[in-house]
C-alpha cells in the first residue's frame, strides 16, 4: 500500500488545549479577557525576566506593526532588515509610511549580515529588524552594539525563535526595544493565529495595548468586569483591531507549557537528519553555538551544485514520494512590489539569491514519528542518489 502523504507541517494539539478551549466557550468570555491575561503573564514568566511585559496580539505581523508604531516610526524614516524573510517583516514598515532598506544575509547562518546592515545606515535610519531565521538566533550582542553605535531602535522578528537562545539567554530577554513571536499554525507552538509582543519599555507597552484595540483608552476586559458601572471610554488614537481572543489564548496557555518538549523533539529530528545526510551533495542547516538552543522551526537544506538536480525538480521528486516540502523564502527582492519600489536586483543580494535557488525546507514537527522521519530520509537519499 502507498503510505499516506506526509505534509510539510502539522500542529500538535492535546487534550489539555481542547479542555481549556471548552472551558473558555462555557465561560461566556470568548474574546480578549482572563485567558489572554493569563497567557501574557505565563509568557513573561517563561522568559524569566519580570521586567518584561507581554502583549498578546492576533498575529506576529500585528505585533511588529504595533512595536514600530509605538516607537514613532513614520514617513521619512528608514528601517533596515533582511531580504531573506517573509514579507510581513518589511510590509509593516510601509504601513507606517516609512521606507525599508533591505540587505543580504550571512551565507553561513542565513540571518542578516550585520556588516551590510551597518553599511546601509543613513541619517534617515531609525531602526533595525533582525530576523532569527529558522530558529537560529541572530548574534544579538552584535545587533545591540550596532544599534548603540548608531542610535537605532531594535525590534526582533522572533517568529521562528521560541525557545531559541543566544549566549545562554532566551530570545525575547535581550535589551531590544521589542521582540515579536508568532503562534501561527506551523510555528514551534501555536494558537491557530496569534503572536506576542514583548518589551521592557513601559511607554511602548502602554501604547501597544491602546493601539491593539481601536485606540480605546480602557481595556474591554476591565470595562466589562468592573464592580461599578463603567461603560464610558475614550478613543485616544486611531488604533487597530489586533487583540488575541481568549479562545486562542486558551490553546496558547498549554502550548507554552509544552514548548521546551516540542523543541527537544524537533532537535531530535534535526539530529537524525544531520546524521543521515552526511556525505550527500547538500548543505545541512547551521548549528547553534555550543550551549545554545535552536528552536528548529525549519530544517532548510541547500542543494550543492554537484547534486545534479534543480531545487524545483527535487521538490517535485519528494512530492511524488509522498513528502511535503516548502521553500523559505522567496526573497523580498524577487517580489514585484519590493523589486519595483526600490529597484532591486538579484545581484544586489548574492548570498540570499544563491541560497534561495537551492533551499528546500523538509518536514520537521512533533507529530512526526521515527517512521515518518525515516521516510523523509529515504526519499531525500533516493532522489539525490538517483
Amino acid at each position: 500500500m502507498t503510505p499516506p502523504f506526509l505534509p510539510f507541517a502539522l500542529p500538535e494539539i492535546g487534550e489539555a488545549e481542547i479542555a481549556e478551549v471548552v472551558d473558555t466557550l462555557r465561560s461566556g468570555w470568548i474574546t480578549t479577557g482572563p485567558k489572554a491575561r493569563r497567557f501574557e503573564a505565563d509568557f513573561t514568566a517563561f522568559l524569566g525576566e519580570p521586567s518584561l511585559q507581554s502583549i498578546a496580539v492576533n498575529s506576529a505581523t500585528a505585533g511588529l506593526h504595533l512595536a514600530l508604531e509605538a516607537l514613532g516610526i513614520g514617513a521619512g524614516d528608514e528601517v533596515v532588515t533582511t531580504t531573506h524573510t517573509f514579507t510581513a517583516t518589511a510590509e509593516v514598515v510601509r504601513y507606517l509610511g516609512a521606507d525599508v532598506k533591505l540587505v543580504d544575509i550571512d551565507p553561513a547562518t542565513l540571518c542578516i549580515d550585520l556588516a551590510q546592515a551597518e553599511a546601509a545606515i543613513t541619517p534617515r535610519t531609525r531602526a533595525i529588524v533582525p530576523v532569527h531565521y529558522g530558529g537560529l538566533a541572530v548574534d544579538m550582542t552584535a545587533v545591540l552594539a550596532l544599534a548603540r553605535r548608531h542610535g537605532l531602535k531594535v525590534v526582533e522578528d522572533a517568529a521562528h525563535a521560541l525557545p531559541s537562545t543566544h549566549g545562554g539567554r532566551l530570545v525575547g530577554s535581550f535589551a531590544s526595544d521589542a521582540t515579536v513571536f508568532s503562534f501561527y499554525a506551523t510555528k514551534t507552538m501555536t494558537t491557530g493565529e496569534g503572536g506576542m509582543l514583548v518589551t521592557r519599555d513601559a511607554a511602548l507597552a502602554e501604547r501597544a495595548r491602546v493601539m491593539r484595540l481601536h485606540g480605546i483608552s480602557r481595556d474591554a476586559f476591565d470595562r466589562f468586569t468592573a464592580k461599578v458601572p463603567s461603560w464610558a471610554y475614550e478613543i485616544v488614537a486611531p488604533g487597530f483591531k489586533y487583540n488575541l481572543t481568549d479562545i486562542a489564548a486558551a490553546i496558547g496557555i498549554h502550548q507554552l507549557q509544552r514548548a521546551r518538549g516540542f523543541q527537544q523533539r524537533r532537535a531530535e529530528i534535526a539530529a537524525q537528519y544531520d546524521a543521515a545526510f552526511a556525505g550527500l551533495p547538500l548543505v545541512t542547516p547551521p548549528q547553534p553555538a555550543a550551549g545554545d538552543v535552536h528552536s528548529w522551526h525549519l530544517y532548510a537544506i541547500r542543494l550543492a551544485d554537484e547534486a545534479g538536480i534543480t531545487r524545483d525538480r527535487f521538490i517535485e521528486a519528494l512530492f511524488e514520494r509522498g513528502i511535503g516540502c516548502s521553500v523559505h523564502y522567496i526573497p523580498l527582492h524577487l517580489h514585484p512590489y519590493w523589486r519595483e519600489r526600490y529597484g532591486l536586483r538579484p545581484e544586489d543580494f548574492p548570498h540570499s539569491q544563491h541560497a534561495y535557488e537551492r533551499l528546500v525546507s523538509l518536514p520537521i514537527y512533533t507529530r512526526m514519528g521515527d517512521g515518518d522521519v525515516q521516510r523523509v530520509i529515504d526519499a531525500v537519499r533516493a532522489v539525490l542518489k538517483g
